[in-house]
C-alpha cells in the first residue's frame, strides 16, 4: 500500500505548555532537514498537536521512514492512508479498503480507535469506534474483535480529512535538537565517547566536538576512524563542527617533564582545558565526555574530581552510572559499534603509564604540573593556533 503522507508523533514537548509551539517548530525544520536530499518532495507542517509529512513524487518510504527514525523528538512515524472527508459511509468504506489492503491474511483480531479532532462532524468517536468495527466485521467474518489485546489497532483521525493507520514505528524519542543549548564533546575513538554525544543530542543538546591527533604515533587512520564516528553521530545530532587538536608535542613534554604514574591525569587535564577554549569560543554551555565511574585509572572519582579541577564550565557525563555493556548495546543500535572497534589507536592509548594513579590528590598533580611551565603555555596556543577544524555532515 502506498502513503502519502506520515504523521507524526512527539512525545515530552506535549507538556511544554505555552513554550510548546517553540519545540514544535524545532522539530519541523529537523524533520524537513533530514529529509532535504532524499529523492522525492516533501511539506512538513504542524496542526493541532500533529505532525504531518506529505509526499510527493517518487519517493523511497523506506527511506522516508528511516531518516525520520534518527530525528530526536520523535516518539512514533505512522504511515497514513490520507483521505477527503467526504461523510461517514465514505469513511466506513476506506476503512475497509485500508483493512483490505494492509491485511490480506486476514486471520487476525483488531479493535478500532477514533479521535474527532474535528467537533463538527456527526459521529463521534464512540460511535465511528463501533460502527467501523461493525464495517470491518461485515467485509471480512473471518477477522475477529479483541478490545484487550488486539493483532490490529486500527486508528482514525477525523479532521479536515480522514486519517487511517494501523503502523507506529518507534522513533528515538528526546528532544529536537538545538532547543537545549550547545556543548563540546571530547571524541575519541573508542566505544563511549560518542554513545556520550548521542545520548546529549538526544536531550536537545548541538554537538561540537574535539579530537586529539597525536601523529606520528597515531596515524591518518586512526583520525579518519574519529571522522567517520562524527559522521554516525551526526546522523542523529545534525552537522558536528571537528576539532582536530594535534596533541603531540604537550603529551611528549608531559611525559619527559612529570612522574609518569601521573601521565595520563595530567594529559587528561589539558585536554579538559584545551577542549574548554574551544567550547567557550564557540558558544558551547558545557563539556561532555563519555566517562563512567571506575571503568578505568583515569574514571576513579578521585580522578574525576582531579579533571574537573581545571574547568570553570560544567562537565556532563551521560554514561556515569553505566557499565561496559550498557554502553556496547547502545554503541550497536546507534551504528557505532563497528568503527569505534577498529584496531586504530588514540593517543590516549599510546601514552598510558604501566601503573598509573587511581587515587590522584590535586594538589600533587597541581606541584607536578609546575615542571610545565617553561614550556606548556606556548605547546598549548601553537595546538590551539594548528587545529584543524573539519564540518561533519
Amino acid at each position: 500500500m502506498t502513503f502519502q503522507t506520515f504523521l507524526i508523533k512527539y512525545g515530552e514537548i506535549g507538556i511544554k505548555g505555552k513554550n510548546r509551539y517553540l519545540f514544535e517548530d524545532a522539530l519541523v525544520r529537523q524533520i524537513r532537514f533530514a529529509l532535504r536530499d532524499a529523492e522525492g518532495r516533501f511539506s512538513v507542517y504542524k496542526s493541532q498537536a500533529r505532525i504531518y509529512v506529505d509526499c510527493e513524487g517518487n519517493y523511497d518510504s523506506d527511506e522516508v521512514v528511516e531518516r525520520l527514525r534518527n530525528v530526536f523528538g520523535i516518539v512514533g512515524i505512522c504511515p497514513v492512508a490520507r483521505r477527503e472527508n467526504a461523510g461517514f459511509d465514505q469513511l466506513k468504506r476506506d476503512a475497509v479498503d485500508y483493512m483490505d489492503q494492509m491485511y490480506p491474511d486476514k486471520n487476525i483480531t483488531f479493535k478500532v480507535e477514533a479521535r474527532r479532532a474535528k467537533k463538527t462532524y456527526p459521529v463521534n468517536s464512540m460511535e465511528i469506534n463501533r460502527l467501523v468495527g461493525e464495517a470491518v466485521l461485515e467485509a471480512f467474518p473471518e477477522i475477529r474483535v479483541d478490545v484487550h489485546k488486539p493483532d490490529v489497532m486500527l486508528y482514525i483521525e477525523v479532521r479536515d480529512q480522514i486519517y487511517i493507520y494501523s503502523r507506529i514505528i518507534p522513533g528515538p524519542g528526546g528532544m529536537p535538537v538545538g532547543t537545549n543549548g550547545k556543548a563540546a564533546l571530547l571524541l575519541s575513538g573508542g566505544i563511549d565517547s560518542p554513545v556520550a554525544g548521542y545520548m546529549i543530542a538526544k536531550r536537545g543538546v548541538q554537538i561540537e566536538a574535539v579530537y586529539f591527533h597525536a601523529p606520528p604515533y597515531t596515524s591518518e587512520r586512526a583520525k579518519q576512524k574519529v571522522i567517520d564516528l562524527a559522521k554516525q553521530v551526526a546522523k542523529y545530532a545534525g552537522p558536528i563542527r571537528l576539532h582536530i587538536v594535534n596533541f603531540t608535542d604537550i603529551q611528549l613534554y608531559i611525559y619527559d617533564q612529570c612522574p609518569h604514574e601521573e601521565l595520563t591525569i595530567i594529559m587528561r587535564r589539558y585536554m579538559m582545558r584545551i577542549s574548554e577554549y574551544f567550547a567557550k569560543k564557540d558558544g558551547c554551555l558545557g563539556l561532555i565526555t563519555g566517562e563512567s565511574i571506575g571503568q578505568v585509572a583515569s574514571q576513579t572519582m578521585q580522578s574525576l574530581a582531579a579533571t574537573n579541577e581545571v574547568c570553570s564550565l560544567p562537565v556532563y557525563r551521560p554514561l556515569i552510572g553505566f557499565d561496559k555493556k550498557e554502553i556496547v548495546e547502545v554503541s550497536e543500535r546507534i551504528g557505532t559499534y563497528e568503527t569505534s572497534i577498529l584496531p586504530y589507536e588514540d593517543c590516549c592509548t599510546i601514552f598510558v603509564a604501566k601503573h598509573p594513579v587511581t587515587k590522584p590528590n590535586v594538589n600533587v598533580i597541581r606541584k607536578s604540573e609546575e615542571n610545565l611551565a617553561e614550556k606548556i603555555g606556548e605547546l598549548v596556543a601553537e595546538a590551539i593556533e594548528t587545529t584543524q577544524i573539519v564540518e561533519v555532515k
